[in-house]
């Protein structure tokens, strides 16, 4: 079970840049700027059809975060979970612009507060997949499977 406190604490250490606010209001959500950066600039969605990627939003929990003055949308993440034990963070991305503010480490505590607090005893276990941003992960607790000998995927 995920320390509640633990997570707090990380959201505490890492609040939004001034200027910004996260929201999961998927009315708010930008789905065609977000398939934009996906799919020509991250590379774990890297050609991601228009059709994929609307059918794996609607299946998840959407998160963006926003410049309050402007509302421009400058980053996003998916959270793929049962929000009862399981949840599975994906599509983290923040744009270019918006990046070396610490925004990604602040995002990203940010939706982790919120889905722990979706479910109603407490989430087991929070996963994600990354080549290249294992630092900003550990910022917030994030550490390598203890034994990945027990886990098994279907599909490259």
């Amino acid at each position: 079970m995920i320390d509640t406190r633990e997570l707090l604490d990380a959201t505490a250490r890492h609040p939004l840049p001034s200027g910004y606010v996260c929201s999961a209001d998927p009315g708010r959500f930008d789905a065609d700027l977000v398939h934009r950066w996906l799919s020509t600039d991250a590379y774990w969605a890297m050609g991601r059809s228009r059709e994929a990627q609307a059918q794996m939003l609607a299946g998840s929990l959407v998160y963006g975060v926003y410049e309050e003055e402007s509302g421009a949308q400058v980053g996003c993440a998916r959270v793929v979970t049962d929000l009862a034990a399981f949840a599975y963070l994906c599509d983290v991305y923040v744009a270019p612009e918006a990046r070396g503010r610490g925004l990604g480490t602040s995002f990203v505590a940010a939706v982790l507060d919120d889905v722990v607090r979706r479910a109603p005893q407490g989430m087991r276990r929070v996963l994600l997949t990354t080549d290249d941003a294992h630092a900003v992960y550990a910022r917030l607790g994030f550490t390598p499977l203890a034994r990945p000998e027990q886990w098994m995927v279907l599909g490259g």
